[in-house]
């Protein structure tokens, strides 16, 4: 994992000059890989950097390298621009880094495979589909609370993804 973490700070290191190349006085990120659930990578202007999920990471890693990294250095940038806290995040000036910048198309979102990084691992199932739990929600509704589907308005069923659950 050590490789693989070196790997990323590397990339953001390249991604940070390049920005340096059009804003000489952006702060370094600092860079986390605690990032955890569906999302890939976050910028975090409160902590002052770059937080990565680093299963999702793993799992994808080129991909990741070249489109996640300069996403959120995207982010990094446009938020250190005079105006930059008041910018929309997916905006035009976020797009325009992405494209004139980094090269890349400016997709708000990936497409990485997030089922064993969901932080929802708990299944429940109405009549329309099934909805996952988070550990807290699960409790809450082993202990008593009650949820409906938005959809069918049916209560929501635990249904274990494997036999091993069911004391769950």
């Amino acid at each position: 994992m050590a490789q693989l973490e070196a790997c990323l700070l590397a990339q953001v290191d390249a991604a940070w000059q390049r920005c340096r190349e059009v804003h000489p006085d952006l702060p370094q990120p600092r860079v986390w890989c605690d990032l955890r659930g569906k999302s890939a990578g976050q910028a975090h202007f409160g902590r002052g950097g770059l937080r990565f999920n680093a299963r999702l990471y793993a799992e994808n890693r080129h991909t990741f390298l070249a489109e996640v990294v300069p996403h959120e250095m995207a982010h990094w940038l446009v938020h250190h621009l005079d105006r930059g806290p008041r910018m929309r995040p997916h905006g035009r000036e976020w797009q325009t880094v992405m494209r004139r910048l980094f090269a890349r198309p400016p997709h708000v979102t990936h497409r990485f495979d997030v089922s064993r990084a969901s932080p929802a691992p708990y299944r429940y199932r109405c009549d329309c589909r099934d909805h996952f739990f988070t550990a807290r929600r699960h409790g809450l509704a082993r202990r008593g609370s009650r949820y409906c589907c938005r959809h069918c308005a049916q209560t929501l069923v635990y249904a274990p993804l494997n036999n091993d659950e069911k004391s769950a």
